[in-house]
């Protein structure tokens, strides 16, 4: 097989290329592989690799340069790659939830049991899910002449295949400007910071493929937007009847009922979700809760992040005269121990 060609050093030289030019769309000559810190090799070195790597068809010199840009197979086998090691990544996350997802639904449920005990109130714990949050990698591919594939990697590894068809072939050349073009304009971005004025400008640069760009934008939105159904665990819900200020029938009621339905909690657990910079505590007094039924309340939140992309919420609700030091601890030291399970596990299994 072709890939035994390339050793480790050659493979992070090509790797190096390939990044440089998909960034910048110039030619990349030794020197500017020579900075890149992790490979301390001189360009001599250097020079000599990307000779052989030439002379084994990875990348090709344009007539007019000194530098080099990679071929069809030097883009072949870095995605071949790229998409083992994000396979790998991917298929171990999701074993690794699965294994634990049985023992993990009676955790939260213990959770939410021990929380509601501890501090008289109503508690929710939402069961973690992937928050898909920025775009990490664009590869378009030819795969038929009426046919191409767009792979999108986003930042929790997920990856998403999508057939895109097109009136007629993609020359080599038009598709790597189009994955430069994607790849320069998105990486890094999250979805609510791809606006208008990028997608204009991408669909301009990208002219009569412009159909192209759409459909690519189309599969981040679907993968970045869509959350599975979220699955939430409560408990004490009847301690809304410890407090008279709750307790008249009809606020005590709706208040169980927002509880057992569960579909306004789901948009709380959202709403904690989406900000990405609250990885701390939140609180909501009275009017500020975005859940009708719990005007006379105060809901107390804590994001956990479990792993890389995987987050969920903790929620307590109680009366606004709620101990809130003592929520606050409780909820600091569940967050901590809920922290990092899966990446503290994952590095304990390898």
């Amino acid at each position: 097989m072709e890939e035994f060609e390339l050793d480790d050093r050659k493979t992070k030289i090509l790797n190096a290329i390939i990044k440089n030019y998909m960034e910048t769309g110039e030619p990349v000559g030794s020197r500017t592989i020579s900075k890149y810190t992790d490979l301390n090799l001189s360009s001599a070195t250097i020079r000599n690799e990307m000779a052989d790597l030439e002379e084994l068809g990875y990348i090709v010199q344009p007539h007019t340069s000194a530098g080099r840009i990679p071929s069809d197979k030097g883009y072949r086998f870095y995605v071949d790659n790229l998409m083992a090691e994000k396979n790998q990544e991917v298929s171990d996350m999701k074993d690794f939830v699965i294994e634990h997802t049985e023992k993990m639904e009676q955790v939260l449920q213990k959770v939410a049991k021990i929380l509601a005990t501890n501090t008289n109130y109503a508690t929710m714990v939402s069961a973690p899910s992937y928050h898909k949050n920025k775009v990490k990698f664009i590869q378009l591919s030819n795969v038929q002449d009426d046919q191409i594939l767009a792979v999108i990697v986003t930042e929790g590894n997920i990856v998403k295949n999508k057939m895109i068809s097109v009136s007629e072939p993609i020359d080599n050349e038009t598709m790597l400007k189009l994955n430069i073009l994607l790849n320069s304009n998105l990486n890094g971005l999250a979805l609510q910071d791809i606006n208008l004025a990028t997608i204009a400008k991408l669909k301009e640069q990208a002219g009569i493929h412009s159909d192209i760009i759409s459909n690519v934008l189309d599969t981040i939105a679907e993968t970045m937007g869509a959350d599975d159904d979220i699955r939430i665990y409560t408990s004490g819900a009847t301690n809304f009847f410890k407090y008279p200020e709750l307790s008249d029938s009809e606020k005590a009621s709706e208040l169980i009922s927002t509880f057992e339905e569960k579909q306004q909690l789901a948009s709380l657990v959202t709403e904690n979700l989406l900000d990405e910079e609250n990885t701390g505590i939140q609180v909501y007094i009275g009017n500020e809760s975005p859940i009708q039924t719990m005007k006379d309340c105060s809901v107390v939140t804590a994001t956990y992040e479990l792993g890389e992309g995987v987050r969920g919420t903790i929620g307590i609700v109680g009366p606004k005269r709620m101990d809130y030091e003592k929520v606050m601890d409780n909820l600091k030291t569940l967050k901590n121990s809920l922290d990092g399970i899966l990446d503290k596990q994952k590095n304990e299994l390898e």
